[in-house]
């Protein structure tokens, strides 16, 4: 949740703000500022709104600084998702404290600010807005005599919750600060300039030479280096690294939307994802922790996600359960860590995140760690918490995806989840290397079978354009399909706001048919064939009660075409990759239908890219 940025160094500041906050506006939109600092102190603007309103407000309130450039060449800003206050000016960040001297962004809740604000106001100070951060920014006022690194260390220690921050002294409006616990920030070095950011795409215009923050660690940038210190107080150097993403993955590149672009690039995705992972009909993950004989060990395995990362769990347990003969479950993030897991030393926990900085996935992987549970993560963003904290980690090299609902990333995710259920399977033995073999070619395929479909997105349109007025969709599905519904339902509702819901197939006459009426829209997943006699059944359940259904199949099925009033048909092929090619059709009609009904399909209402707090 929330972007935040910051900037030092020779240039003038407002633009590369400005530029770096629309790069993380699918991090919120609600509301976005900045602050500079200058010689004659903290300068603050802000708006409720997007980053355009604030570059309109900027280029025409704004005056120069009689700094040697004529503008400002220090400031930090924020884009806002609302958590405590709702959408405002007085809401927005940057907040300055009512001295003048401390401007803040903040990323994260405090949990304890009621308390926190209570002790500020019996202290003399004043609050302007509803937000839980304005307390960061007035207690390090609180604290300050003049020490900016005493001040900011004693108020981060009053703080629970979580925060990344960066803050600016009008006392020292050479430097900026930065401390994070539990919230990502990235320091981004340059030549004469440095930076701070949420995520990298703010970055790329700038610097590919990047750190991440450590917890609780202090960072002081000036144009002219960094310096971070931990805990106690002691300065510590980062290993640097360089990102290598093609900073036109970060643009739109002549589609109308990300969106759609991300869906484009799925096959190229896919394949930079699991290509390099493959020789000789083999698999090699790179696992550097846990080895072969660990993983021959594993007795149970925990798939743990929020979102789409949890329906990627939700399919693929029922292969690995399959192919490994082991227990193997999918849980909510959000729920695990309370729900007392059962895990031990056997078991494998599987962590899942884009971004790899959820804070309820993070908050899941620290209780699998301390069950004593062994840990992979499967991870896009490099050195994110998730993937510092994990024993092993396996990355998806799906590049930014900056559009809010997430496609190429859940594609890479699924693939590469199926990569290490292979690999297992065969040093257990359940599977032998000719079937190691057939498995690996069937995935190696799907790239070339996605880019033919993909090239054939009329059908796709055409349904769109029959059913974008729909108040009502249902996904139906049963096994695998019942999953890949899940994240098929949740693609249409985040990005067109219809009202949509996915079920098992097999549930339907257990309450749920009472919300079928006419011309209902009934989506039906009939992909898996040992259960292919039921599908058609519940399709014909719902058409008595006046359901309009759509039936994607895979195969020749003259049965389900006489039942269903349209059919999408997916190429043949194996169960390996069926998944991966029944979900873009459906991204592809969640897409169409946001688009003809004018939607923001990039950054939908009330949602955000990366979720950092509970």
């Amino acid at each position: 949740m929330c972007g935040i940025v910051g900037y030092v160094g020779n240039k003038p500041a407002s633009g590369i703000l400005l530029d770096a906050l629309e790069k993380l506006e699918y991090r919120g939109y609600d509301s976005a500022g900045i602050a500079f600092a200058g010689r004659d102190g903290i300068k603050v603007y802000k708006t409720c709104g997007r980053i355009k309103q604030l570059r309109e407000i900027i280029a025409e309130e704004s005056k120069p600084d009689s700094s040697r450039d004529g503008e400002f060449t220090v400031g930090i800003g924020h884009t806002r998702w609302a958590t405590h206050g709702r959408p405002s000016n007085n809401n927005a960040h940057p907040h300055c404290a009512h001295s003048g001297k401390v401007a803040v962004v903040h990323n994260g809740i405090i949990e304890n600010y009621l308390e926190l604000r209570a002790f500020l106001e019996a202290h003399g100070h004043t609050f302007s807005s509803d937000t839980d951060s304005e307390v960061v920014s007035e207690l390090i006022d609180y604290y300050y005599s003049g020490d900016p690194v005493s001040a900011v260390r004693r108020a981060e220690m009053q703080l629970k919750g979580s925060y990344a921050l960066g803050i600016l002294f009008s006392d020292y409006p050479w430097q900026i600060m930065a401390i994070r616990k539990d919230g990502p920030l990235i320091v981004g070095l340059g030549k004469d300039e440095n930076m701070i950011a949420s995520d990298i795409p703010a970055l790329l215009k700038h610097t590919r030479d990047i750190f991440r923050l450590g917890e609780r660690e202090l960072a002081i940038l000036t144009k002219d280096g960094v310096t971070v210190m931990d805990s106690y107080g002691e300065r510590i150097q980062h290993e640097v690294e360089h990102i290598d993403w093609d900073i036109d993955a970060a643009e739109k590149c002549g589609y109308p939307h990300f969106m759609i672009k991300e869906i484009m690039e799925q096959p190229d995705a896919i394949m930079k994802t699991i290509g390099p992972r493959i020789h000789d009909g083999k698999i090699d993950l790179g696992l550097k922790h846990i080895s072969q004989e660990d993983l021959k060990g594993i007795t149970s395995i925990k798939i743990v996600g929020c979102g789409s990362a949890y329906h990627v769990g939700m399919v693929e347990k029922y292969y690995m359960r399959h192919l490994l003969g082991i227990p193997v479950d999918a849980e909510l993030a959000s729920e695990f860590r309370y729900d007392s897991p059962i895990i031990d030393e056997h078991t494998l926990v599987i962590i899942i995140s884009q971004s790899g900085e959820t804070l309820d996935t993070l908050y899941g992987l620290r209780e699998a760690r301390k069950r004593g549970a062994r840990v992979i993560s499967i991870v896009n963003v490099v050195a994110s918490s998730i993937a510092n904290e994990s024993e092993d980690v396996l990355y998806t090299w799906a590049g930014p995806e900056i559009s809010v609902a997430t496609t190429k990333a859940y594609s890479t995710q699924l693939v590469l989840i199926q990569l290490l259920s292979l690999h297992m399977a065969y040093i257990k033995g359940t599977i032998d290397e000719k079937q190691l073999s057939a498995s690996v070619d069937e995935l190696m395929a799907i790239p070339e079978m996605l880019s033919d479909m993909l090239k054939k997105v009329e059908p796709i349109q055409y349904l769109a354009s029959q059913y974008f007025n729909s108040q009502d969709v249902f996904f139906i599905g049963r096994n695998m399909d019942y999953s890949l519904s899940l994240e098929a339902s949740l693609k249409l509702k985040e990005i067109s706001y219809i009202h949509s819901e996915a079920y098992a197939a097999g549930e339907l006459k257990h309450g749920s048919i009472s919300l079928i009426e006419d011309g209902t829209l009934v989506i039906a997943l009939c992909t898996y064939r040992p259960l292919l006699e039921k599908m058609v059944s519940n399709i014909k359940e719902v058409k008595a009660r006046g359901a309009k259904v759509i039936a994607v199949i895979n195969h020749d099925d003259d049965e389900t075409e006489k039942v269903a009033d349209h059919v999408i048909r997916l190429p043949e092929c194996g169960t390996l990759s069926l998944p991966s090619l029944t979900i873009v059709p459906l991204q592809l009609f969640a897409y169409y239908i946001a688009s003809l009904k004018g939607c923001d399909i990039d950054k939908p209402r009330n949602l955000a890219k990366s979720v950092t707090v509970e």
